[in-house]
């Protein structure tokens, strides 16, 4: 037999070491100075819009955050204290926005427009789509501005613009992921703008094209951008126009899932092959082939589509979401540099030309066609 000392038998205990700090604390902490910066441009956006009702208050979000930018004073805090908060807000409060945008969406109200309502939404949103990002590359606009200004165009202005982008997955702490975050700031201030432009060019054009209410309602929901333009756009020509447009409308959200799908999985599949085309980056994240947020959209979608959810609570999740993507577009505006951004503005501003002029185009022919 084997004699084993005490002190091996029983050793001592090792003295704890203490737990390392959370992450999640100590990052949430970093984040407080620019959320409350954020919340703060929330509260003066509503109050401009408050004031001048012709100014949405998302418009008055973006605008306020480039200012916010640019200020002295104030700049050296969002590039600095701030920077961490308002980068959260513009990805993480987009996202949650996205997911409550879903409560809008019926598909039994999507569906009884018509197969060939349905049909002719899909081609605008894909000839938008597929002609803006060839127009962006024959403009010689480099990173990921030609995708996300094609997907704002295309399905619904700034949340898709901010679905897109977090679906690439880019990483904030690489000199790549801060250039997507000036372009996806770039792309938001872009399409809001011409989508605010709609609001007084449209109706202007309804006489001259021979639109009947219906038709322009039509052609609103297929052609403008965001919900809220959408809704000021249609409502000048009378009811039977807006609930057309916003019907029209949301078949586009509906599109918003399967595209971003379509993304993630052609970025997962540059990932494999980065010699290809050059597009992937070593510090990039493999992005989910669907994001949780997509996920977290459909999953809002079915639960409209059950008529049970009371009007309360899709009134409170409509005032939620409002608030949520003003936040987010602060924190996105925050993030545009101007003189960056003037080296390819008159590129940027033919984008935004050229990609308005296709989903005028299409949208229109695709109303005559089906009405």
């Amino acid at each position: 037999m084997t004699f084993t000392p005490k002190s091996r038998r029983n050793p001592e205990p090792r003295p704890a070491t203490p737990p390392p700090r959370p992450r999640r604390t100590a990052a949430m902490r970093r984040a407080l100075p620019g959320l409350a910066l954020a919340a703060l441009g929330l509260g003066v956006s509503e109050a401009v819009h408050g004031l001048l009702p012709a100014v949405p208050t998302l418009t008055a979000a973006v605008v306020l955050g480039v200012a916010a930018a640019h200020l002295p004073g104030v700049r050296t805090f969002v590039r600095g204290r701030g920077q961490a908060g308002l980068s959260a807000a513009g990805k993480r409060l987009m996202r949650l926005g996205i997911v409550l945008l879903g409560l809008k969406l019926s598909l039994g109200d999507v569906l009884g427009l018509g197969w060939s309502t349905v049909a002719m939404v899909v081609a605008v949103v894909l000839a938008t789509f597929f002609g803006t990002r060839w127009l962006g590359r024959r403009l010689g606009l480099s990173g990921d501005q030609p995708l996300l200004v094609a997907t704002g165009y295309a399905i619904c202005g700034a949340s898709a613009i901010g679905a897109v982008s977090g679906a690439l997955g880019r990483d904030e702490d690489t000199e790549e992921g801060r250039r997507h975050a000036s372009d996806v700031a770039a792309s938001v201030a872009l399409v809001t703008l011409c989508g605010t432009l709609a609001i007084a060019v449209l109706p202007l054009l309804r006489a001259p094209l021979g639109l009947d209410a219906l038709q322009f309602g039509r052609w609103v929901g297929a052609g403008v951008h965001d919900v809220g333009q959408v809704v000021a756009t249609a409502q000048t020509s009378g009811p039977e126009a807006l609930g057309e447009a916003v019907m029209v409308k949301l078949i586009r959200v509906v599109l918003l899932a399967p595209l971003v799908a379509g993304v993630s999985l052609a970025r997962r599949r540059r990932a494999r092959s980065p010699e290809a085309d050059g597009t992937a980056h070593a510090g990039d994240r493999q992005p989910a082939l669907v994001p949780l947020f997509v996920l977290g959209f459909l999953a809002m979608i079915g639960a409209r589509s059950t008529g049970q959810l009371p009007a309360g609570v899709l009134d409170a999740a409509d005032t939620a979401q409002g608030l949520l993507l003003a936040a987010a577009l602060f924190g996105l505006g925050s993030a545009v540099h101007l003189p960056t951004l003037a080296r390819s503005g008159g590129r940027t501003a033919a984008l935004g030309l050229g990609s308005w002029i296709i989903i005028a185009s299409v949208s229109y022919l695709g109303v005559w066609l089906t009405t």
